[in-house]
C-alpha cells in the first residue's frame, strides 16, 4: 500500500507533489545521448522500480523527449499501466527539446508526447534548455497556447538562469499563467543556484526548484569512495557529467560527515543528501531521483521520512560551502 506522506504545492499550482519524484532518463533504452549512460532496462525491472517509487509515496514522474526519443515516457506509460495505475493517476513532467528548434515545434510534437505516455493532458511540460531559436516570450507563448488547448497543465523550464526564468515568467503571467518550476542541477556537491540568483528569484516569483542530480551521480552515496574501480564500469560521458576526478577529493569531507549523521538515523549517506536537498530551504526544493535497480528507488523513497535535526543541517550547509 502506498504510504501517505505530505505534499508540497509546485509552484502557484494545483499539483500537490512528494518531495521527491522519480527521474526516469535511464529508461532511455540504450537510445541517444542519454541512453549512454545506462545500459537498456528490460520492462520487468522498470516496472518493479516504478512501483518501488509509487509504493514509497511518490507521486510524480520526469522524463523528457530527448530521453531515448521518447522511450523513456513510453517505458514509464507501459510499467503504469502494467501496475493498473493509470497515467493519470499520477502526475507527470516531460519536456520539449528545444535545441535548433522554433516555438512552433513545440505545438507540433505535442500530440507525440501525449501518444508516448498515453495521456489526454501532460500535466508539467518543461522546456528543456534556453537553447531555442525563438524568443523566450515565442516559446512560453506556445506553451500557453497548449494550455488554454487542453493538452497542458503548467508549464515550466529548465536549466535556465535567473534573468531567463524572470522572463519566462513574465510572459506566462501575460497571458494569465503560471510558470510553476525551474528545473536545474541542485545539491550538496552544485550550490551553485545559491549564488547565482536562481535560488533567490524563485523564492520571489513563488516558483519550485526541481533538483536534478542531487547525489551528483551517485557521487554522495558513497559507493565510489569505498570502490574507486567501479568508475572504470562508468563510460566517459558519466564522468564528464559528475565530475569525477574534481569531485571525488571534494566530495570526501562531506561523505565523513554523510556517514556520522547516517550512522546516528540508521540510514544511508543518501538519503540523508537528499534530506538535506529537500528540507534545507524549505518547501522551495524537491529533489528527482533515479533509480536503476529496484532497491534504489526505495532507498530514496524512505529519505522522504528523515528528518534531520537543525544543527544536523547546519553540519552539512557548513562542509558543502564550497560546492
Amino acid at each position: 500500500m502506498t504510504q501517505a506522506l505530505p505534499r508540497r504545492q509546485l509552484g502557484q499550482s494545483e499539483l500537490m507533489v512528494s518531495p521527491i519524484g522519480l527521474g526516469c532518463a535511464q529508461f532511455s533504452e540504450g537510445v541517444g545521448s542519454t541512453g549512454r549512460f545506462w545500459p537498456a532496462i528490460p520492462d520487468g525491472v522498470t516496472r518493479a522500480i516504478v512501483e518501488a517509487a509509487l509504493e514509497g509515496g511518490m507521486n510524480w514522474f520526469d522524463t523528457a523527449e530527448s530521453y531515448g526519443g521518447g522511450a523513456s515516457e513510453s517505458a514509464l506509460a507501459r510499467a503504469l499501466d502494467a501496475l493498473g495505475h493509470s497515467p493519470a493517476e499520477t502526475i507527470i513532467a516531460t519536456k520539449w527539446s528545444p535545441f535548433l528548434r522554433t516555438a512552433a515545434s513545440l505545438r507540433a510534437t505535442i500530440d507525440e508526447r501525449l501518444s508516448a505516455l498515453t495521456v489526454s493532458r501532460i500535466d508539467l511540460h518543461q522546456v528543456h534548455q534556453p537553447f531555442h531559436l525563438s524568443s523566450t516570450k515565442a516559446v512560453m507563448d506556445a506553451m500557453a497556447d497548449l494550455i488554454e488547448g487542453g493538452k497542458v497543465r503548467y508549464a515550466g523550464v529548465s536549466n535556465y538562469s535567473a534573468k531567463r526564468m524572470r522572463r519566462a515568467q513574465e510572459a506566462m503571467v501575460a497571458r494569465g499563467l503560471p510558470l510553476v518550476t525551474n528545473q536545474v542541477r541542485f545539491g550538496l556537491l552544485d550550490r551553485g543556484i545559491e549564488r547565482n540568483g536562481i535560488l533567490q528569484m524563485a523564492k520571489e516569483l513563488g516558483i519550485t526548484i526541481m533538483a536534478y542530480s542531487p547525489l551528483a551521480q551517485g557521487m554522495l552515496s558513497g559507493k565510489y569512495h569505498d570502490d574507486p574501480e567501479l568508475i572504470n564500469t562508468k563510460s566517459g560521458i558519466f564522468k564528464r557529467f559528475s565530475g569525477y576526478n574534481k569531485n571525488l577529493k571534494r566530495s570526501r569531507p562531506i561523505l565523513a560527515k554523510l556517514k556520522q549523521i547516517a550512522a546516528r538515523h540508521e540510514a544511508t549517506p543518501a538519503q540523508v543528501a537528499l534530506s538535506w536537498t529537500i528540507n534545507f530551504h524549505g518547501e522551495t526544493v524537491v529533489a528527482i531521483v533515479g533509480a536503476s535497480k529496484q532497491h534504489q528507488a526505495e532507498e530514496s523513497a524512505a529519505a522522504m521520512k528523515l528528518a534531520l535535526t537543525p544543527e544536523e543541517m547546519s553540519e552539512l550547509d557548513e562542509v558543502s560551502r564550497e560546492g
